[in-house]
């Protein structure tokens, strides 16, 4: 696959939390960076005009950009750190593996130990964090300490040794911080008691243990003691916003490959996650063209065996989606909880990304490629029997039943096509009867289409429910176009699809390209139907009393009477149900208007 030039990845770069990598031509690393906005951080190193020498020479030599969504900043963070020290790229500050982020430790042992420390062993011990705020880390360890009494001693609490009577209990005993378990004060059963409740702190779930801080604050300032309570307080909100953990880094996770897949119509999207002593060193996304219309397992199989090898990764477990057949010498998870599923998700997540930024990158490079995949998609949503290369759309208009109107817009190849675009003023019809108008509308826009011999859309959307997509089909009836032109009908609450014959609708997941294609064509059909209204409306010196209203718009007149039909019920309407159409605050604008009136 070729890589786009710079130009097009810093246009289709996300604007998310992440790390982004710098490559020169030689497809050597050369820097690694943190952004709260990849798209705008790594942007401005071509816009901006930089002081430093270094940073000019850097951005010169950048031949390639690659870059890894996280969830927040602080995941950022710590990834950039891993990734400097696996490859401490040459325009970097050195880091070195001796010195990393703390972490808060429950010791692997009889009455376990709660530290801080910033090496991790493999040695049974529980590890959270990495922490990237050492206050934090004071401020959890505080927290415990002020709530459970827990020994700081390094003896060795066998239960032979204690019942042996070896250990005598310290100063920290007498200050009341420690229950002297070292002289058999303390049972094992109520110590572990309290570890249980430290580590559901630790994972961010510390609901009690805040309550009964907050009742300690209050007992402090009924007693006057205004500086403990605010001592109390400065803790409570430091853990309030406390991030419990990340899943950039976990040393339970060791060695692994995690790979995830995210596939269309033509091309399959897998992204490789190699992780090594429980940190994230790389991602990599390879896009496969399908032939004859493999599955997803079929995909990621064949990707694990070309990315396992263009990497040379030794790992003996691998995280996936789904099962998928690899020989029996790699063990193969498939994760639904926890860190684990966490850094699948990561994946999947970049995935997506990639695979959005490639459409962009095909939309600016080749856009017959971009329209042929997006005809291709609606034709398998909306279960046309060809592509819907040529769409129309209608929508009513009217006020009052005063000047009603109509809109249809065009679209070709999924863009609109604006000189296409027609107007309708109801000559028939009389009244605000959507139904009637566009029944109308319909059938002389197609009379004409037949009458002047032009080419025929393959889809018809109306802006309306089952009653519109009704009317609608009396007038293909009346043509003889029924079979020849697919129609549907889009409800606006719930984007709820309609067919002709099918009293069950269809619903189409609210992110995918099919719907924003219908949503963007109702959008502009309702645009276009307004301004030929408000023309009409200006031109016939229409001057309704809703129009002296302070702050009151035309938008919310237009809302006001397609929903009430006539100014009389608009007047007589509750407040809530003026508040259901255009809100709190231009509800309360139209009902204090009438109702001051009357008294």
């Amino acid at each position: 696959m070729d890589t786009p030039n710079l130009e097009i990845q810093l246009k289709t770069l996300p604007s998310q939390p992440g790390v982004y990598q710098y490559y020169d031509k030689e497809g050597t690393i050369i820097y690694v960076g943190k952004a709260k906005n990849l798209k705008k951080r790594v942007t401005s190193y071509f816009t901006k005009n930089h002081d430093s020498g270094k940073t000019r020479v850097l951005v010169r030599k950048i031949a390639d950009i690659k870059h890894i969504v996280v969830d927040t900043e602080t995941d950022a963070l710590l990834l950039e750190n891993n990734l400097i020290k696996k490859y401490q790229p040459r325009y970097n500050v050195l880091l070195k593996d001796d010195k990393s982020y703390p972490w808060i430790c429950i010791k692997n042992e009889r009455f376990p130990r709660v530290f801080s420390t910033r090496r991790v062993f493999k040695d049974g011990s529980e590890y959270f964090g990495p922490y990237t705020s050492l206050k934090t880390v004071y401020t959890l360890l505080d927290l415990i300490k002020g709530l459970y009494g827990l020994r700081t001693c390094n003896y060795h609490l066998s239960e032979e040794k204690v019942d042996a009577g070896k250990y005598k209990v310290c100063l920290e005993y007498h200050l009341g911080n420690c229950k002297g378990p070292c002289e058999g004060l303390e049972t094992e059963v109520a110590y572990n008691e309290n570890i249980k409740a430290i580590r559901e702190i630790l994972k961010g779930n510390f609901k009690d243990s805040l309550q009964q801080f907050k009742l300690q604050m209050k007992a402090l300032a009924e007693n006057l003691q205004f500086e403990e309570a605010q001592k109390i307080k400065e803790k409570v909100e430091v853990l309030e916003n406390y991030q419990s953990k990340s899943t950039i880094v976990n040393p339970k996770i060791s060695n692994v490959d995690v790979f995830s897949i995210m596939s269309d119509e033509g091309y399959g999207y897998i992204n490789f996650l190699q992780l090594s002593y429980g940190a994230i060193i790389r991602s990599h996304t390879l896009e496969i063209k399908k032939k004859l219309d493999e599955t997803d397992k079929e995909l990621l199989e064949l990707a694990i065996t070309e990315i396992r090898q263009r990497f040379n990764s030794k790992s003996k477990e691998i995280y996936v989606p789904f099962k998928v057949d690899l020989g029996a010498s790699l063990k193969v998870t498939i994760p639904k909880l926890g860190d684990k599923k966490h850094i699948l998700d990561l994946s999947l997540r970049n995935a997506k990304y990639y695979r959005m930024e490639r459409f962009k990158q095909i939309k600016i490079v080749d856009p017959d490629r971009h329209a042929n995949r997006i005809m291709a998609q609606m034709k398998l949503d909306l279960r046309l029997s060809e592509e819907p290369r040529h769409i129309e759309c209608f929508d009513n208009s009217n006020i009052q039943g005063t000047n009603p109107v109509a809109a249809c817009v065009v679209f070709k190849n999924g863009k609109p096509s604006k000189k296409d675009y027609r107007h309708f003023n109801i000559k028939t019809v009389v009244g605000p009867d959507d139904f009637a108008s566009m029944e109308e509308v319909v059938y002389r826009r197609y009379k004409r289409m037949v009458e002047e011999e032009q080419p025929l859309p393959q889809l018809i959307i109306i802006d309306g429910g089952k009653g519109q997509l009704s009317s609608a089909l009396k007038s293909l009836d009346a043509l003889g176009l029924r079979n020849e032109i697919a129609i549907i009908g889009i409800a606006k609450r719930l984007e709820e699809l309609f067919y002709p014959d099918d009293p069950i609708p269809l619903y189409l997941d609210k992110k995918s390209e099919t719907l924003k294609v219908i949503q963007f064509l109702r959008n502009e059909a309702h645009r276009f139907g307004i301004e030929h209204h408000r023309n009409r409306r200006s031109k016939s010196a229409l001057n309704t009393e809703l129009e002296t209203i302070t702050g009151v718009g035309e938008k919310t007149i237009v809302d006001l009477l397609k929903h009430f039909k006539s100014a009389k019920r608009i007047a007589n309407a509750k407040l809530d149900e003026l508040e259901a159409v255009v809100g709190v605050a231009r509800a309360a604008k139209v009902y204090n208007h009438y109702h001051d009136q009357l008294e």
